[in-house]
Parts: structure tokens; C-alpha cells; sequence
């Protein structure tokens, strides 16, 4: 008995059961290395032409382990973005050191800092590139960053409309990040990040804050 099916054979749907091993399946970190994979696929390749085979073999993995983990190319894609917004869920620890008094410095500082380091800024730009071609990379993150982020910090507020001052405050963020890191506009490209924060701080503080 072979066992063998045709690499045409759509997969199977996801069971209890485990999926038929190979040498690569094998390990606690297989489910690790397919995230590792798909925000790294999902970076080079945008949201459209990143497929769960590619994430498969990327990873050293069959594609139905993918399709086991994780369900559909959206689930694998909301994952990843979790595992790529880890650093941003210490937001509320940022905004709660000192009340709102430089409340904008400290979210302008902590924002920045995320995108200045290469470790956080690599995944942050797959999500970002993938939201900004497909409809529904940007439901996944737009669902993500309102009900994980945004929510979290209007709680902190004690203002009318707190939920529409923090999206306003990420919209200025995201833009930044867009024009800065994405589209690489100058001079704001090559700027100190110290002058960016100086700038950016007291608009922050104003939208969170001002009554």
C-alpha cells in the first residue's frame, strides 16, 4: 500500500486527529516555525501571493500540518499578526506609568522604538504591506488593532469619545509608519526618530487629553 496522493489533491479538512508526518513535521516548534514562516512570507510577498503551500515549505513542513494548526490562509494571517503585534499589547503598561500627564510623549516614544528596531519592524511591515492591497488583511488587522489595541487604550482615558481620540492617535501613528518606513518619504525617511517624537508628542497628547 503506497499511501502516496496525487500533489493536485486539495487537503483535507481539519480534524482532531494528526495530519500524516514527515521528517520536518516533527518537534514542539513545528507550530512556531510555520508563524515564523508566514509573517516572513506574508512580508516578501504581500497577502495575495503568499499560499499555505508556500508557508508549508518555508517552514519544512507538509501543508496539511499548515491547514491542521491553523484552519484557512486568513487564520494563519490573523496569527501572525498577533505574533507580530506582541510588543504593542504593553501599550496599557506604557499609558498607565504616569497618568495622562505625557501620555503623548511616552506612546510616541514606545511607537517609534517598535519600528526603529529591525526585530519588530520586519513583521510589522508584512501586516502593514498586506492590509494595504487586500480587503481582507485588512479586516483581520483592522478587527485585531480595535478590539486588542485601540480598546485598550481608550480605557486609560478618562475623556468623552475615548474610543474616537485613540483612533485618531493610530491613525497619525500609521501614517508615520507608512510614509517613514513603508513608502521611505524624505526627509521624514532619514529624520531622528528624537525630532519625530518631539514633534509628534504634543498632537498625541492632544487628541487623548484635550477636553
Amino acid at each position: 500500500m503506497s499511501g502516496t496522493a496525487s500533489s493536485g489533491t486539495a487537503p483535507e479538512p481539519r480534524r482532531r486527529g494528526r495530519p500524516r508526518r514527515s521528517p520536518g513535521d516533527a518537534g514542539p516548534g513545528a507550530r512556531e516555525r510555520i508563524l515564523q514562516s508566514a509573517r516572513d512570507e506574508f512580508s516578501e510577498r504581500g497577502y495575495d501571493k503568499t499560499s499555505m503551500r508556500g508557508i508549508a515549505k518555508a517552514a519544512g513542513v507538509d501543508a496539511a500540518l499548515v491547514h491542521h494548526y491553523f484552519g484557512t490562509k486568513d487564520d494563519v494571517f490573523a496569527a501572525a499578526i498577533e505574533m507580530s503585534f506582541e510588543p504593542a499589547l504593553v501599550i496599557p503598561a506604557v499609558l498607565g506609568q504616569g497618568g495622562t500627564d505625557g501620555i503623548g510623549e511616552r506612546l510616541a516614544r514606545y511607537f517609534i522604538g517598535v519600528w526603529e528596531n529591525p526585530a519588530t519592524r520586519a513583521p510589522l511591515l508584512a501586516v502593514v504591506r498586506s492590509a494595504l492591497t487586500n480587503e481582507t488583511a485588512a479586516k483581520v488587522l483592522r478587527t485585531f488593532v480595535l478590539r486588542r489595541l485601540l480598546e485598550r487604550v481608550a480605557a486609560e482615558l478618562d475623556v468623552p469619545d475615548p474610543t474616537f481620540r485613540a483612533e485618531l492617535a493610530a491613525s497619525h501613528m500609521v501614517g508615520i509608519a507608512i510614509l517613514r518606513y513603508v513608502i521611505k518619504a524624505e526627509p521624514l525617511a532619514s529624520a531622528d526618530p528624537e525630532r519625530i517624537i518631539a514633534m509628534v508628542a504634543p498632537t498625541l497628547q492632544r487628541y487623548l487629553t484635550q477636553e
